[in-house]
């Protein structure tokens, strides 16, 4: 846990280090506890990141504090969508995500419902997978970089 200002105790020296080495348009998978998250990390650059005593929603903020999302797509974020057994299921913490995003982007965030063995391919290809402590079903998130403008200094 790292002790600087402004940055969420959430935020672990290896989680900011891969966010700090991802480019624009790399992808970063946040999994919920279900995920099959060691063996999707094996095809990934930066591999695995633990965080399981953590919820999706808290590291969802303090990554989104730090990471622009993608404006050059139409969703820079990709959410598991259920399966036809599963229909009638309400998955509420999709829209806490939308909302988490949207604040930190200003505007509103789409996000792009992915059939579930896809959203396993496209998790394959991210360049790491943070393995969390979410409960709830159909939690994943996979999030598409963007790029600063005018960076401050």
């Amino acid at each position: 846990m790292p002790v600087l200002k402004g940055i969420s105790s959430v935020m672990t020296p290896e989680l900011l280090k891969v966010l700090a080495e991802m480019g624009h348009s790399d992808q970063i998978v946040i999994a919920d506890a279900n995920f099959p998250a060691a063996s999707i990390a094996s095809h990934c650059p930066a591999g695995l990141i633990r965080l399981d005593g953590h919820d999706i929603p808290r590291i969802l903020h303090g990554i989104c504090k730090l990471l622009p999302l993608d404006q050059y797509v139409e969703c820079p974020a990709q959410v598991m969508a259920k399966m036809e057994c599963d229909k009638d299921m309400e998955i509420p913490i999709i829209d806490e995500y939308i909302k988490i995003m949207s604040e930190a982007e200003g505007k509103e965030v789409k996000v792009e419902y992915v059939e579930r063995f896809e959203f396993y391919e496209r998790a394959k290809k991210c360049y790491a997978v943070i393995a969390t402590g979410e409960t709830s079903q159909y939690a994943n998130i996979i999030l598409q970089k963007g790029v600063i403008k005018n960076p401050e200094y």
